[in-house]
């Protein structure tokens, strides 16, 4: 099933928009995480994407506003959270876990240390863990997506699905938060190449995006993340979700 999931970006317990992850270009669009969850599962949301971009960057301190938030969204809001965002060890996803996370992504710790994946899989279950396949120019950034790598995102994710993955997230870092479209493309053959089930993330504008990345649902394209385009109204979130009902 082709899932949408708004995007709840977390920077000091704001709900923000960083322009291709840049954390000097940053639009704020509200100090209420828990209403903004509230809105958009008032609209039809069975999922939320929650990041703790402190969290990513690796200021911790910083990041226990986002966890607090994390609660919040877990305890008071009727939908699954997807959430990820500085998860480096095996009790980082614990605790993640025991907030009330559905699903965790893990992206730096993929590159770093894959046993985390493999310890993550084997102890959770595969359902539970998302591999975040971060890209800049066909190659892998980590760390708030600051540091350049030399793996490319297919070889990232076979070598996840070799371990036992089953979901991934490919963001295409040059398009996210700039609503410049989607890889629709290259996310489909991202999900061929590898036998992952990938959720696109970065560039949607309007329904138009939503309806390419759809035609690639059987190929392997499982949803998408959807930020800007729904906090400045270029897309309607309960719109979006009748279209893919009907299309369904």
């Amino acid at each position: 099933m082709f899932t949408i999931y708004p995007a709840i970006d977390l920077r000091n317990g704001r709900v923000v928009r960083l322009l291709r992850g840049d954390p000097s270009q940053q639009i704020t669009y509200s100090d209420d995480p828990l209403a903004v969850a509230k809105r958009w599962v008032s609209e039809g949301a069975t999922w939320l994407h929650v990041v703790n971009l402190d969290g990513a960057f690796g200021d911790q301190a910083a990041g226990r506003a986002n966890r607090r938030a994390l609660q919040d969204l877990c305890c008071y809001v009727k939908a699954k959270i997807q959430f990820g965002g500085g998860l480096r060890d095996i009790n980082d996803v614990k605790v993640a876990f025991d907030a009330g996370a559905d699903r965790v992504v893990l992206g730096t710790a993929a590159v770093e240390n894959p046993k985390l994946v493999a310890d993550a899989l084997a102890q959770f279950g595969p359902e539970r863990i998302v591999v975040g396949l971060d890209s800049r120019d066909g190659m892998i950034v980590t760390r708030g997506w600051q540091h350049a790598t030399h793996m490319t995102a297919i070889e990232l994710g076979s070598l996840m699905r070799e371990m036992g993955g089953i979901h991934a997230l490919y963001t295409e870092v040059g398009r996210d938060g700039m609503m410049a479209g989607v890889a629709a493309e290259l996310t489909a053959a991202l999900a061929q190449l590898t036998g992952l089930q990938v959720i696109a993330s970065g560039g949607v504008r309007n329904l138009d995006d939503i309806h390419e990345l759809m035609q690639y649902a059987s190929r392997g394209v499982a949803g998408v993340i959807v930020g800007r385009a729904l906090y400045e109204g270029a897309l309607s979130l309960r719109e979006t979700l009748q279209t893919i009902v009907t299309q369904g």
